[in-house]
């Protein structure tokens, strides 16, 4: 695997402008392991999960990751457990696990990454297959103003209905929502980044002028051995252990 020696000053000697996209996936790039624990873990703390929530994600993780359901069914099987509950409180819920267990999972690199693409004037987004109460809050503390991720649908009252919006973004629907977002935006996905780890993810990494795997599990590891793309092995802080629900549904 090839590995750029300084990928700030590589962005740095790149050309300027808006038509140059930056795309930086969530869980396992931008942040040391998965969000979505932060907030599993609040609802078990305080008791609103109960055994047969925990028991059920659990299975379902573990299916998903055995190839038995599908990354939709997963996330709409999570979404289930929160259905009625009111949006905006989640968001608020949020932006509060966000600073009180998540701001510290930030990789230091990757938000310098984020900054250099910023003072080149690129147009940097997340594209994650996150919901937006897990990917937002992430955005607004890197400061990147464009987020295309999943999100709840809500009935007339603000509340969960159980379900997610459609399309669910992942794999090649990822890939699709980026391919029209840089269409509506007249950005060169040719002359694009891509920053992600995961085997789903080499849908959109096959396109991009730039594909920079980071820290890549396994097939996309071997893709970019293969293809020559740069390699990026970031670190966090190095004083937290990785939750295992992140094993369980197969983000490492």
């Amino acid at each position: 695997m090839n590995a750029p020696p300084d990928p700030i000053a590589e962005i740095a000697a790149s050309p300027e402008g808006p038509q140059i996209g930056a795309f930086f996936d969530l869980d396992g790039t931008l942040v040391d392991g998965f969000t979505a624990t932060a907030h599993a873990a609040d609802r078990i703390r305080r008791r609103q999960a109960r055994i047969g929530e925990v028991l059920g994600v659990m299975e379902a993780s573990l299916r998903y990751r055995l190839g038995r359901m599908q990354f939709e069914r997963l996330l709409t099987r999570a979404a289930g457990y929160l259905r009625g509950e009111s949006l905006a409180e989640l968001d608020e819920l949020g932006d509060r696990l966000f600073t009180e267990r998540v701001a510290a999972r930030v990789f230091p690199v990757m938000h310098e990454i984020v900054q250099a693409h910023q003072r080149r004037g690129h147009t940097v987004v997340l594209s994650s297959s996150a919901l937006t109460i897990h990917a937002e809050p992430v955005a607004r503390f890197t400061g990147i103003d464009h987020v295309l991720c999943n999100h709840f649908e809500l009935d007339d009252a603000g509340r969960l209905t159980g379900q997610i919006a459609k399309p669910v973004i992942w794999g090649r629907n990822k890939s699709t929502a980026v391919q029209g977002f840089c269409e509506v935006n007249d950005i060169a996905l040719q002359r694009s980044y891509f920053y992600a780890d995961g085997d789903e993810d080499t849908a959109l990494m096959v396109l991009v002028g730039n594909p920079r795997p980071v820290n890549p599990r396994p097939r996309l590891a071997a893709m970019a051995a293969e293809e020559g793309w740069p390699v990026l092995r970031v670190e966090g802080s190095g004083n937290r252990k990785r939750v295992s629900l992140r094993r369980f549904i197969g983000y490492d």
